[in-house]
């Protein structure tokens, strides 16, 4: 199996498993309906060592283009080969998110609200504010990829990582993903996105693509950031590209910032008309 069709299929577990305990907690007459948060946060984070399980000796898992591209500007991965895995990641996780539709096929017509089958799919804001929203997925993925090399330092009891790591996503599920759902991973919100948009799904909505750019512009810029901090905190390098990745988070914040109010204006605005 090639590095490529490796991470196709990893991340196709990913979203089978990922997206699949979202649709059984979420969607009626399903026997885990309702179960809660902590049952899609242990899901996720199993899913996360699951996919690593299968194809980690195989492509390095990454299964994520922000940990794709967090080691590209290290240097530890090859700037050619990141296209190809993006472009995988993505299908992987379109065809995950396939499977998911039709394992829970008649459940979507018993579901009422189109919002809760978006989030089977896409993750979406507790709170509708742009600045607050992207600042929180940088540092949700910047403290996973930082917490995942920092792993990575470590000696395991052989077998042990995946599980390790899938933990940590666990982690990160229950204490920072209650703002936006916790993304980390530009493929895994996109692909499934975009598989919402395209399939007949019974009595789906709009897929919120206006929100779709928050799960990719904070995973890449934070996850990023999070390996070059990584390098330069406890390798002793600093890059010229770390400051490069400081000065373009710190602008978008700042864009981000001032659209965030020019919003809360327009929605206040708008309400009172």
């Amino acid at each position: 199996m090639s590095p490529y069709v490796a991470e196709f299929v990893g991340t196709m577990i990913l979203i089978v498993l990922g997206g699949g305990v979202c649709a059984g907690v979420s969607l009626r007459k399903s026997f885990a309906h309702a179960s809660g948060w902590i049952v899609i946060g242990m899901g996720w984070g199993l899913a996360v060592a699951i996919a690593v399980y299968a194809v980690g000796q195989i492509s390095g898992a990454h299964l994520n283009p922000a940990v794709t591209l967090a080691l590209a500007f290290q240097g530890a991965f090859p700037w050619q080969d990141v296209p190809g895995y993006i472009v995988a990641q993505i299908l992987g996780a379109m065809a995950g998110a396939v499977v998911v539709v039709l394992h829970y096929w008649p459940h979507w017509k018993e579901t009422e609200d189109a919002a809760t089958k978006l989030s089977v799919f896409a993750t979406g804001p507790a709170m509708d504010h742009p600045f607050a929203n992207v600042l929180s997925e940088m540092i949700g993925t910047f403290i996973f990829v930082l917490a995942l090399q920092s792993l990575g330092a470590n000696s395991f009891t052989e077998g042990l990582q995946p599980l390790i790591v899938g933990f940590l996503v666990v982690s990160i599920g229950l204490s920072l993903g209650g703002t936006t759902g916790y993304a980390i991973n530009p493929a895994r919100d996109f692909g499934p996105r975009l598989v919402h948009y395209l399939l007949p799904i019974p009595g789906k909505g709009a897929s919120n693509w206006k929100y779709a750019w928050v799960p990719i512009v904070g995973p890449l810029l934070g996850g990023s950031f999070g390996g070059l901090f990584y390098q330069a905190v406890f390798k002793g390098y600093v890059s010229p590209v770390f400051w490069i990745m400081l000065g373009i988070i710190v602008i978008v914040l700042l864009v981000t910032f001032r659209f965030s109010r020019t919003y809360k204006s327009y929605k206040a605005n708008k309400l009172t008309v």
